[in-house]
């Protein structure tokens, strides 16, 4: 696995301010005002995948990324902090009142690469629990989890089948084989 070019604090200062600031001018109806991303840094000008996690008092509130670099990361952050805001499927759309009370979590993917296993007990093996994003798929089903996912899910099998059920397959499909997994690593900054 490749190594994830390293951002600083500094960076990250930067995306999560990217973040507040679009889900602020969707509010307000004045999308794509400062957060222009020719205003970057080059580094963050570069394409990577990306994540938006919010949350509201220690819950999941959205989130919505890209897997694979789709675009620059600060363009990325700015899409997807809108997407995790307003059109993830699991919550409505954000709200004014929220606002103020939703965190913000940006993270930067490296390329995901496939994960060679097996059979259930060698992919158990295999996986690093709090440094493995995973993604299975299996036919037309895929689903993620970020490494961030492991703080609630440690047990590398609740892990995977939460994964299975996401994906819309049985919660032991991943003990019987025949998912294609990648893994991935991110660099996460949150709000303070």
């Amino acid at each position: 696995m490749g190594q994830i070019d390293k951002l600083d604090e500094s960076d990250g200062k930067t995306l999560i301010e990217t973040a507040r600031r679009a889900i602020a001018e969707k509010l307000s109806g004045k999308e794509g005002g400062l957060s222009k991303p020719g205003d970057a840094p080059q580094h963050l000008q570069e394409p990577r995948g990306t994540f938006v996690t919010l949350t509201k008092n220690g819950s999941l509130r959205g989130c919505i990324g890209h897997l694979v670099a789709r675009e620059p990361v600060i363009e990325g952050v700015r899409q997807n902090s809108i997407n995790a805001a307003f059109k993830d499927p699991r919550f409505p759309p954000l709200s004014r009142d929220e606002f103020d009370r939703i965190k913000i979590e940006v993270s930067v993917l490296t390329e995901p690469v496939p994960l060679e296993y097996s059979d259930g007990r060698d992919l158990l093996e295999k996986l690093q629990p709090g440094l493995d994003g995973v993604i299975i798929r299996k036919g037309s089903h895929q689903a993620t989890f970020l490494p961030q996912v492991w703080e609630q899910l440690p047990d590398k099998k609740k892990f995977l089948s939460h994964l299975c059920l996401k994906a819309g397959l049985p919660a032991d499909a991943w003990a019987s084989g025949g998912l294609e997994v990648s893994i991935y690593r991110v660099q996460a900054f949150e709000e303070d």
